[in-house]
Parts: C-alpha cells; sequence; structure tokens
C-alpha cells in the first residue's frame, strides 16, 4: 500500500520560478501562506549567502524529455497534495540564426514539458480547490513577424489552456495569462524601451505584482476555466 501524502500547507508549484516575475510570484505565495516549489536551470550563486525562504527548489532540463520525465518523479516523490501548477518556464530565442535545433528546445520547454507534466499531475491535486496556469504571451495571440518562433510555440501552450480545462473539469481549472510587457531587462536601450511602452495604451511598465494579482484572481474564482487573461495595458487598443 503506498504512504500517504506527507501534510502541509497548500502548496503551488511553478516552472521556471528562479527569477523576475516567476520568483516574485513564488515569494509572494509564501508570504500568503503557500509552500512553492519552483524549478529552475540552475541554482543561482546569491541564494547560498540569502537562502530561499519557504520556497523548495528542483534544477531541471525541460529542454529533453528525460529531463521533463526526471521532474515529474522528483515532484512525485514529494508526496505533497497541490493547490496549483503555474506553467512558467520560458526560453526566449530570436528568429534570426535560429537552428531547428532550438526551435526544439522551444517547444519542449513551452509545449512538451507543460503537457507531460498536466498529464502526470492529475493525482497531486488536493481534494479542494485546484488550479493550473499557463502562462502565454499576449502577441501570441494575434502573432509578430518578429517572434514567428517563439510566438509559434506559446500558442501551442495557449491552446492547450481550452483543451486541459475540459479534459480536468470540473475538479481541476485550467486557465491562461498572457502578459505583454511586464519588466525590462537591465540591458534594454532607451529606444526600446520608448517603442515597447508606445505599444500600449497605458504607455507603463507594471512590474510582476499585476501578474501575481491576476494569478490570484484566477485561482480565487471558482466559475472560470478554459479563459485567457490577457494583461496588455490596452495593447489591442493602440492597434484597433
Amino acid at each position: 500500500m503506498p504512504d500517504a501524502p506527507i501534510k502541509s500547507r497548500p502548496t503551488v508549484l511553478i516552472t521556471g520560478g528562479g527569477q523576475r516575475v516567476g520568483l516574485y510570484c513564488a515569494r509572494r505565495l509564501v508570504e500568503d501562506g503557500f509552500q512553492v516549489i519552483i524549478s529552475c536551470r540552475r541554482l543561482r550563486t546569491e541564494w547560498q549567502a540569502t537562502p530561499l525562504q519557504g520556497i523548495d527548489v528542483i534544477v531541471a532540463d525541460f529542454s529533453t524529455v528525460e529531463g521533463i520525465a526526471e521532474f515529474i518523479a522528483a515532484v512525485a516523490a514529494k508526496r505533497l497534495r497541490l493547490r496549483a501548477i503555474i506553467h512558467n518556464a520560458s526560453l526566449w530565442l530570436e528568429d534570426e540564426g535560429l537552428t531547428p535545433e532550438q526551435f526544439q528546445q522551444m517547444c519542449m520547454v513551452h509545449m512538451q514539458a507543460p503537457y507531460m507534466i498536466n498529464m502526470a499531475a492529475a493525482d497531486w491535486f488536493d481534494s479542494g480547490p485546484a488550479d493550473i496556469i499557463h502562462i502565454t504571451d499576449h502577441d501570441a495571440l494575434g502573432g509578430n513577424a518578429d517572434h514567428v518562433a517563439y510566438l509559434a510555440t506559446k500558442a501551442g501552450l495557449e491552446n492547450m489552456t481550452r483543451s486541459f480545462a475540459a479534459r480536468f473539469a470540473p475538479d481541476i481549472k485550467v486557465n491562461s495569462i498572457a502578459p505583454a510587457l511586464i519588466m525590462f531587462n537591465d540591458n534594454d536601450s532607451e529606444e526600446f524601451r520608448k517603442y515597447i511602452l508606445s505599444r500600449s495604451a497605458l504607455g507603463t511598465e507594471p512590474g510582476p505584482d499585476v501578474v501575481y494579482q491576476v494569478v490570484r484572481y484566477v485561482m480565487g474564482n471558482p466559475y472560470i476555466t478554459g479563459t485567457c487573461q490577457d494583461l496588455n495595458g490596452g495593447g489591442m487598443l493602440k492597434f484597433a
């Protein structure tokens, strides 16, 4: 007879939670009383001096089937009951000079990993409310000539939202969040920043808390599944 799951605080699993928006959401969830598990490609040196509080880290390589399977096994071995899974892992590669192998890596990270994890996760959730959230991309809803491969793979994840919502209803709600600009990178030029800000009606760099607000909205609303929360700052209004 298998061992009973370990009792703990409600647990949220975040893939790609080692930096920026993913890590911010992980820390906020801990503040709100959740245990959090994150995946990341490598451990960060700053965590040695300042260990993550309330966050378990699993190093994972989602670019191969073997790496995804090892991650699934590591999560299953913890015998925790999940409250939510947030698929935030992402790989941003430009079309210019993109190799077939790199395109395949984006397919693995954005589609294969969420698919395999979701299929394995049906028995991981607690008996109460349960959520799977796919972090996609605002431009994946329409397309963009400058990022064909990246957005195609994010669009695949967006499409899986509806299919998994139908598959897992009514036990697990499955929704997506499709952000546009959330945070600039430190090396983004002033010209680039002005251009990106000009694409939205609100014209601001909102920061990661806006994503966390939507995560908590999705988790807290019992009557939404198969939806996309398009977090774009009014970007569609600029091109209407």
